[in-house]
């Protein structure tokens, strides 16, 4: 492992190299941001698609990536893979005491929600250190994909023990949460326009940043519900995307079949085939189930 880890790590430097790979020579962390986000997401449609085959190249297109900002960043003089490697290795080791340090069975968590607990604690140590805001929040990523966000932000308010309960009541109290941002964004939408005959462009603009906003509480709450009942959203969402894609792909297989584009079906004629697209996908996820 280690023989060919290094192997890697020289092949990154020589593509790096004044006599390398010129595309490879001209990238910057800034230049391969949409790459490392591009091959995350290819690994999670492997996962999606439970196709473990291809997953450990997909695996690797990410580890390449470690690799290329690791050596971008030894050319400067910043670090080194063997930092990286170091600093993670020191984190899993600080983050799991009941695991690494002797005498630390007093620390040893007796389930998930307390291992979480614990590295919490442990985290905000770890900010206090470094002088950093001392916020549960500060460590969730403005860039993560809104859903995902907004999902971390919950969660870790939560551990905070802002939260329903969760038993039927909290349940009920978050579903009655949904309804009422959606009254709220209801009341927006129908919210008389200016009714001057040439309406002030600034209170339309207002009006619609309100309908934005409520809508986006709408979503927030959805996402709350999500947490609240172990789904996530940026995973259900996805799957529900890809399935809208295999059913219609599915209708226009079919139009082509009669020598006719989607748009020449009627809605009548694209509804009975979309009902037709959901079954024959019933059918193969059970048959996927029984597999396993």
């Amino acid at each position: 492992m280690s023989e060919r880890f290094h192997t890697l790590v020289d092949l990154m430097a020589a593509l790096r190299a004044p006599d390398g790979c010129p595309w490879d020579r001209k990238q910057t962390h800034e230049s391969l941001k949409p790459y490392l986000l591009e091959e995350t997401y290819e690994v999670l449609e492997i996962l999606d698609r439970q196709d473990r085959t291809k997953l450990p190249e997909e695996l690797g297109d990410v580890l390449l990536q470690v690799l290329f900002h690791s050596q971008i960043a030894a050319e400067a003089g910043r670090f080194t893979i063997e930092d990286v490697l170091e600093q993670l290795a020191d984190k899993l080791i600080r983050r799991h005491p009941h695991v690494f340090e002797q005498g630390a069975s007093d620390l040893t968590p007796k389930n998930a929600d307390q291992v979480l607990a614990r590295w919490e604690e442990i985290k905000r140590t770890e900010r206090q250190a470094s002088g950093r805001p001392d916020s549960m929040l500060d460590g969730v990523p403005q860039m993560l994909p809104a859903l995902l966000r907004a999902y971390q932000l919950q969660a870790r308010a939560s551990r905070a023990g802002f939260d329903w309960t969760h038993d039927a009541k909290g349940f009920d109290q978050v579903l009655g949460k949904i309804e009422e941002e959606i009254q709220e964004l209801r009341a927006a939408i129908r919210a008389p326009a200016s009714d001057q005959a040439e309406p002030d462009a600034g209170a339309a603009t207002a009006r619609h940043a309100q309908i934005v906003a409520e809508f986006g509480d709408v979503v927030f709450s959805l996402v709350n519900l999500a947490r609240f009942i172990k789904v996530n959203p940026e995973d259900a969402l996805r799957q529900s995307a890809n399935r809208f894609v295999e059913r219609f792909q599915f209708i226009e297989a079919q139009a082509a079949t009669s020598g006719r584009a989607v748009g020449d079906l009627s809605l009548a004629e694209m509804d009975r085939l979309w009902e037709e697209a959901k079954k024959n996908s019933a059918t193969v996820t059970e048959e996927r189930r029984h597999e396993r």
